[in-house]
């Protein structure tokens, strides 16, 4: 058997493996952050079937260096996968917006879609704990006394999206038939002097 065919079939079984012990993991055992948890799974699946590159006798036509090759292939393909199908259907706004219009009946009105997102969306997705707990694993904030504040990397973090936002974000962005910059700097419009900020 050559070794392309080999390649192609040692990538099916990584892929098997990464669904399966994705699959196991959501299942069975506790999640702290969607991402993470895919992440994990990924790197799981890498060292499982890069132990068959090394323990399969019949694998051993691929020197060193194609076998790492294919477990960089892996793991790019597990992070692709982390970053496009489980935190995708988990955090994607667009996603929700189908699946409620879905649920009902296939129509909402265009004027009460906001309603939807602040009365609907918050609620069924958690929205505020869900991301306040990916923020505290993440390391970016703490919670003390019912504050929540920026930690030294969310301030590194927050700077960094802030500048890419600014100069990278399309300056002229298709918006409900409008081409605008309005988020390169979605704050240029907030409300001032509001009273919940911290003491």
């Amino acid at each position: 058997m050559n070794r392309y065919l080999q390649a192609c079939l040692a990538t099916v079984a990584f892929v098997l493996t990464l669904f399966v012990i994705h699959f196991l993991h959501v299942h069975y055992f506790r999640v702290n952050v969607v991402l993470y948890a895919a992440l994990i799974d990924a790197l799981i699946a890498v060292a499982v079937t890069g132990g068959l590159l090394w323990a399969v006798r019949g694998l051993a036509v691929f020197s060193g260096l194609e076998r790492v090759l294919l477990l960089s292939v892996w793991a790019l393909a597990g992070y692709a996968f982390a970053i496009s199908v489980p935190t995708v259907v988990d955090r994607s706004l667009s996603f929700y917006i189908l699946e409620k219009l879905q649920q009902r009946g296939g129509g909402i009105q265009q004027a009460r879609m906001g309603d939807v997102f602040v009365n609907e969306y918050m609620v069924e997705h958690r929205l505020v704990d869900i991301r306040l707990t990916e923020q505290l694993q993440s390391g970016t904030i703490t919670i003390e006394d019912g504050c929540v504040r920026l930690t030294d990397k969310g301030q590194r973090v927050a700077s960094l999206g802030r500048f890419y936002r600014t100069h990278f974000l399309p300056k002229e962005r298709l918006i409900m038939g409008q081409y605008t910059d309005d988020l390169t700097d979605p704050f240029r419009h907030s409300a001032e002097g509001v009273d919940y900020q911290c003491r």
